[in-house]
This record gives structure tokens, C-alpha cells and sequence, in this order.
């Protein structure tokens, strides 16, 4: 079964009654994205899935390929610096499909800039966007999981997250640190609840907003391809299913047990 085909068998899969969540389920790109093939992986295995994404056109077409395959999902607009949109987006889930058992937050920005030319503004915007967000998107979950008895969260963190990388995206880095934190308190707080809290944390991935660093240049884009890979143990990138997979796993009864963790998904970069 090749990573794009859904095949979706109704009421046999590892999310099968589940309703899931994916944060920034768009993509930048005509490729998926960690957070479209997360979404689809989701709802591939069972689940529901409201695709959440402040571009509407982009969250549309990952309901089209998942509703094409058979599976059950909506789109719904919504920045997760609003805290009122984040509000109506688990209003809206809670009154189509009725609960929510897994949200996965998936939407991340960057700058580059060293350490002397960060601009206040920009620093902020980061922050708002990877961690905030994130907040305000659990906490508008998480007492909805909590009433219903039990519940799964997913961050999508980075690898910069524990190391030093070449580009320089310090509030990147710092803020998905925080992130890692963040998810591990989360568990630790709501864990009595059954709610439980992990975070995925991608090494160097091959995704439409890596290729779109280089500004749709294809000839720049190939040789930072090139480059990325040669930087990864195993020779190469990972792919947006890699993550989506592992995802999967922690999104599952099969991690019932597990919270407050960090898989790492990187090809063995940070060893």
C-alpha cells in the first residue's frame, strides 16, 4: 500500500470511533505536508478528521482527498493566535462529530536571523505562533477530553528543538524547546485525567516549506535537497508519512501508557 492511498476500511483501523484534530493540516505546496499526511494517515486508520488551517482552500483539499477515499472529514478556518477561533474550531468539532479524543498541533513559522538582528516583533511572532498557539489550542481541549474521560495530544516539535543547527532560527529553536516543556508539564498536570501528552520530533524532513526556503528557485531548492540530505545519517531525508506514522502511533490505544515523551524522527541525526 503506497503512502498517498488512503484506503480506508470503515471501523478496522487504529483510530476507529476516534475524532482527531490536526492543527495546520494544509500544506504550502502541492505535496503533502506533516500535517496533511498526518490528517490523512488519521483518517486512513478511522478516525474523523476536522482539518484545521488558516488557509481554507488548503484544509479543503486534504477533506477532498480524505472524503474521495471513503474516510470523514471537514475543513474549518482558524489562526491559532485567535484564541476565540481556537474556541469555535473545538465548538465546531465537539457538535459535528460529537467528542474529541486526539489533537495534534502542527503549525510552526520560523526567522532567520542571528541573535544581534532579531527584531522584538519577529521574536514575538514566533513564540505566539509555536508555543502560544499551542496553548490556547489545549486549552480549549483538553477540559472537553477531561470530561469525556481521556484523551491524546500530539506536538510537532523540531530536532532544532535540542541541538545547534546552521541556519539561524534562535526564537525557532528556542521556541520549540519551550514546546518540548510545555507538552511534558501538560502530561504530567492532566495524566490522573487520562489525557495524555507526547511530542514527535522531526529531524530533517523533505516538505513543501523546506523546498519553499528557497524561495521557488528550483535549481537553489535541488542543492539545498542535496545538502539536507548529506547532512542525515542515513544519506537521506525523511518524508511527511515518516512523521505522520509515528504520529499515528502516539494518537492510538497502543501508546495507552505512554505521555510525556519525545520520539524523535530523524534518521539518527541527533546521535
Amino acid at each position: 500500500m503506497g503512502d498517498s492511498a488512503l484506503a480506508i476500511a470503515s471501523g478496522h483501523g487504529r483510530l476507529a470511533g476516534k475524532v482527531a484534530i490536526v492543527v495546520g493540516a494544509g500544506s504550502s505546496g502541492a505535496d503533502v505536508s506533516n500535517g496533511s499526511a498526518a490528517a490523512i494517515v488519521y483518517a486512513r486508520e478511522g478516525a474523523r478528521v476536522l482539518c484545521v488551517d488558516r488557509d481554507t482552500k488548503a484544509a479543503q483539499r486534504v477533506v477532498e482527498q480524505i472524503r474521495e477515499a471513503g474516510g470523514d472529514a471537514l475543513p474549518f478556518e482558524a489562526d491559532v493566535c485567535r484564541k476565540a477561533q481556537l474556541a469555535a474550531m473545538a465548538s465546531y468539532c465537539a457538535s459535528e462529530f460529537g467528542r474529541i479524543d486526539v489533537l495534534h498541533n502542527n503549525v510552526g513559522i520560523e526567522i532567520v536571523a542571528e541573535l544581534e538582528d532579531i527584531r522584538e516583533e519577529d521574536w514575538d511572532r514566533v513564540f505566539d505562533i509555536n508555543l502560544k498557539g499551542v496553548m490556547l489550542a489545549c486549552q480549549q481541549v483538553v477540559p472537553r477530553m477531561v470530561q469525556q474521560g481521556g484523551g491524546s495530544i500530539v506536538n510537532i516539535s523540531s530536532i532544532a528543538s535540542r541541538k545547534w543547527s546552521p541556519m539561524p532560527f534562535l526564537a525557532y529553536n528556542t521556541s520549540k524547546a519551550a514546546l518540548n516543556h510545555m507538552t511534558r508539564v501538560l502530561a504530567r498536570r492532566y495524566a490522573s485525567d487520562r489525557v495524555r501528552a507526547n511530542v514527535v520530533v522531526p529531524g530533517l524532513i523533505d516538505t513543501p516549506h523546506a523546498a519553499h526556503l528557497t524561495k521557488g528557485d528550483a535549481a537553489a531548492g535541488q542543492a539545498a535537497r542535496d545538502a539536507r540530505n548529506l547532512r542525515c545519517p542515513m544519506g537521506h531525508q525523511g518524508t511527511p508519512w515518516d512523521i505522520a506514522y509515528a504520529s499515528l502511533f502516539l494518537a492510538s490505544d497502543e501508546s495507552r501508557y505512554i505521555t510525556g515523551t519525545e520520539i524523535a524522527v530523524d534518521g539518527g541525526l541527533y546521535l
